[in-house]
């Protein structure tokens, strides 16, 4: 009779869980965000705070790597496009961002452009942000604005020192290059606004690949 008791007592408990799970599932799918980190990079403007919030109430409670990437880019555009007045609150939002952003590359680590995001995140901050760039390039392809957005972080930070990094970002200079009606003046500017490392990265790689517009670099 006891045996009959707590196989009852662990089925409803089991049944209970299954429920909690479903409706958990259920709340993720309403509140799910559709801004992606890639989006960031590609002028989309990011969802409403109250929405953000809603879809962020699950985040400590799943293994959901799209919601909680999501969520994270989410976060991370709403702190980038509308950032606290006072240096304290901008401190505190770009800090639970960069841990949104973790916690969900701890889940679904394969995801380039979450990775530029968490770089550019610490670029905010002045922190080092050389780790996790270097990781967006290592983890896999991203659009050809996404690259740019890169190629204008590495340049404009102590990334552009990184033996490593100056011979990934290559392949975004040449994706540029590739598009150079459309990135020239891009380029001409995000080399105005580098670093002495990240003018000399420029330079090094558009040497071989245009060595037309690597002159006109020359000139600035």
């Amino acid at each position: 009779m006891n045996r009959m008791i707590l196989l009852r007592i662990i089925g409803a408990c089991i049944a209970v869980m299954l429920l909690l799970y479903a409706a958990l599932g259920f709340y993720g799918d309403l509140t799910r965000s559709n801004f992606r980190a890639s989006d960031l990079f590609l002028g989309e403007f990011p969802p409403e705070k109250v929405n953000v919030a809603a879809s962020g109430v699950l985040a400590p409670f799943t293994f959901d790597g799209d919601l909680l990437a999501n969520y994270a880019a989410a976060k991370a555009a709403d702190f980038l496009h509308h950032p606290a007045a006072d240096a304290t609150s901008r401190a505190t939002e770009n800090k639970a961002a960069q841990d949104a952003v973790v916690a969900a590359l701890k889940v679904s680590p394969i995801r380039p452009a979450l990775w530029l995001t968490l770089g550019t995140l610490k670029a905010q901050s002045g922190e080092l942000v050389t780790p996790a760039v270097k990781m967006s390039y290592l983890a896999g392809a991203v659009p050809i604005a996404v690259a740019f957005a890169r190629l204008q972080t590495v340049t404009s930070s102590a990334a552009a020192a990184d033996e490593e990094i100056k011979l990934l970002a290559q392949s975004d200079v040449r994706s540029a290059l590739a598009n150079r009606s459309r990135y020239e003046q891009l380029l001409t500017a995000a080399y105005l606004q580098a670093t002495p490392q990240g003018k000399s990265l420029l330079l090094e790689a558009t040497q071989g690949t245009d060595p037309k517009f690597n002159q006109i670099l020359r000139r600035y």
